[in-house]
């Protein structure tokens, strides 16, 4: 059993971090009014202002921010300003028993699926797959759903998607349970191979990716196939491919097709449709809990992240 970090309070302060990419600075001070009203305070990591070329600063200081957040009792809950790329350039030097000294929540997605990987592998704590605060939470396109998925941060509360959210599709029927894992299929993909390579075994794998087209999803799922990560998954929650549109004039495979190919004579549950990744709502679940898929109604049931 994972340990789940303390629920959140009113008046709790949180530590805003940006462990890849520079966000846009703009979109973020908007989002504070969003943490505003959920009465939260919150506190900059150094990285938040620093620009790097495409890294919100040098590696030393993101891996600082992390270090620092965790450290600093004051702050209750991290959450990443937005993604890009860059996390995985600093993961290996992460006090891991630091984080396990100093359990809190931390919410991120996009490039941040490598750190939920790297602290499923190495650390016991309860992470959260969410909305960022740049690159969502201060969008005028930002969703009530969306809003309304930040209260599993102040109380347990046991999460239940259906057909009420968004239309879903079952490649294969039955029901799995497991432990849910995952994220970003790219970032997944670039694991393989390393210290940080997701693990499957017995769990639930969750898979979203945005602006990738059919052929590239192909190759990263068949990159997964071949390390062993889909037989060995209980099985396989398909979020939402944003912007995966086929070039003009070029003849190639639909996403439906690439999903079949893998997933048709699969003997464990698939459901395709879960609104979670890059987009709107983006229905935020905590990682490394227990869940519950059931193909045959459509249905995903996961247990609290927090305690």
């Amino acid at each position: 059993m994972r340990i789940r970090p303390q629920h959140l309070q009113k008046g709790d302060m949180i530590g805003i971090i940006a462990p890849s990419s520079p966000p846009n600075q703009e979109t973020l001070e908007k989002s504070l009014q969003f943490i505003e009203q959920l009465g939260l305070g919150w506190k900059y990591g150094e990285s938040v202002k620093n620009v790097h070329g495409y890294l919100a600063g040098k590696d030393e200081q993101r891996l600082e921010d992390i270090h620092t957040m965790f450290s600093d009792p004051s702050i209750k809950g991290i959450i990443c300003a937005g993604g890009g790329y860059g996390s995985a350039r600093f993961v290996e030097k992460i006090d891991f028993q630091l984080m396990n000294e100093n359990p809190k929540i931390f919410w991120g997605f996009s490039d941040i699926t490598y750190l939920h990987t790297a602290f499923s592998l190495y650390t016991n704590i309860v992470t959260f797959h969410g909305p960022m605060l740049a690159s969502c939470v201060g969008k005028e396109s930002f969703d009530p759903l969306s809003a309304k998925l930040f209260q599993q941060l102040f109380e347990p509360i046991e999460l239940h998607y259906t057909e009420a959210i968004s239309p879903l599709e079952s490649i294969v029927g039955g029901i799995a349970q497991g432990e849910i894992i995952g994220g970003n299929l790219s970032l997944l993909a670039s694991g393989i191979g390393t210290k940080f390579e997701v693990n499957t075994k017995g769990k639930l794998l969750l898979i979203e990716d945005i602006g990738e087209q059919p052929y590239r999803v192909d190759g990263l799922l068949n990159q997964l196939r071949l390390a062993g990560k889909l037989d060995d998954a209980a099985g396989i929650i398909i979020g939402d491919f944003s912007k995966a549109e086929r070039e003009e004039g070029i003849d190639t495979l639909t996403l439906t097709q690439v999903f079949n190919h893998y997933f048709a004579n699969f003997n464990k549950p698939v459901v395709k449709g879960f609104k979670i990744g890059h987009c709107e709502p983006n229905f935020a679940i905590p990682l490394g809990v227990e869940a519950k898929l059931d193909a045959d109604n459509r249905t995903l049931t996961i247990l609290p992240g927090v305690e």
